[in-house]
């Protein structure tokens, strides 16, 4: 039975890699920085929280990471854990890129002193492309980060790269795109949306108030997803890949399409100047070529099919 160790468990992603690992007959881990903090909301919402083990385990103590990794000398490391907000990390820059960039640091370093084979998976993001001059972004476009949470992101991808090519460790980056599901985190896009606009059809708030929704962004539903994240591990070559739906949507539509889905007219929509980031991307999408070819990965999902699948979930679930 293979061992696999994650860290941010109780997200999203995590959640859902936990339960295709269970699915796929490995003993997982789960790395919390708190027992008294642990959140499982979404691992009881999968049915899957009796087949995990939880561990504390702070990332930015060296040897709180040392101790579990001899406990457990794990075959695959899913590093999960970030401040992942964009916009909190323009209130919170050098928490959010010494967090992000530690860790990982942290992660690898021991692994290369313990001498294990651990494969390493690091979760990196399609943000830090930045302001792209060609589309579809690839494996080979240069880095821009236009926040401190890219910037963070694009700094742990090159410490990925330089310890898979300067002390031979196994480490994947896997850079995903805006991907989706009913366990998304509230304070993201698509989960704002859908969840203030089922308050609003329910009396519970009076409008949706964003910032700038005139740029596109590619999204995808986040299930498909962490199986790209399992697959680019299992490759005897570590390497770096996209994972993103090759298409990018207005934000403007997609806010639209739930009002219209959802029976809401168009002036509960309150596009307020202060929410808007200090920079911000116009479009952005990828081209998954490399995925689809090396790691085999299936998707063709539209977004407006994925967009049918949260509001459903989100209204069966609204209290």
């Amino acid at each position: 039975m293979k061992v696999a160790i994650i860290t941010g468990i109780t997200g999203q992603d995590g959640a859902y890699l936990a339960k295709l690992l269970i699915e796929n007959n490995y003993k997982v881990i789960g790395l919390t920085r708190s027992h008294s903090n642990f959140k499982g909301s979404n691992l009881n919402y999968l049915n899957i929280s009796k087949n995990i083990v939880i561990e504390e385990s702070d990332l930015l103590d060296f040897s709180s990471i040392i101790k579990v990794l001899l406990k457990y000398k794990p075959d695959e490391f899913y590093n999960l854990a970030a401040q992942s907000s964009v916009g909190i990390s323009f209130e919170q820059p050098i928490g959010t890129i010494n967090y992000n960039t530690q860790s990982l640091l942290n992660i690898l370093e021991s692994i290369r002193l313990l001498k294990l084979d651990t494969k390493v998976y690091q979760a990196s993001s399609s943000e830090m492309f930045g302001q792209v001059k060609n589309l579809p972004v690839n494996e080979r476009t240069p880095l821009h980060p236009l926040s401190p949470y890219a910037i963070s992101k694009a700094s742990a991808y090159w410490i990925g790269i330089n310890y898979r090519e300067s002390y031979n460790v196994h480490c994947v980056n896997g850079v995903l795109f805006n991907h989706e599901s009913y366990l998304r985190s509230p304070n993201f896009f698509v989960k704002k949306v859908i969840c203030t606009s089922l308050a609003i059809k329910n009396g519970l708030a009076e409008n949706l108030s964003v910032g700038n929704i005139d740029v596109k962004r590619d999204f995808g539903y986040a299930p498909d997803y962490v199986k790209a994240m399992w697959l680019s591990i299992q490759q005897d070559k570590a390497d770096d890949y996209l994972i993103c739906s090759g298409q990018s949507i207005y934000l403007r539509d997609i806010i639209y399409y739930v009002f219209d889905y959802l029976g809401i007219k168009k002036d509960k929509l309150i596009e307020n100047p202060e929410l808007f980031r200090p920079t911000d991307m116009e479009d952005m999408y990828g081209d998954n070529t490399k995925a689809r070819t090396i790691l085999k990965w299936e998707y063709n999902k539209s977004f407006l099919s994925i967009l049918d699948i949260l509001i459903e979930e989100e209204t069966n679930n609204f209290k």
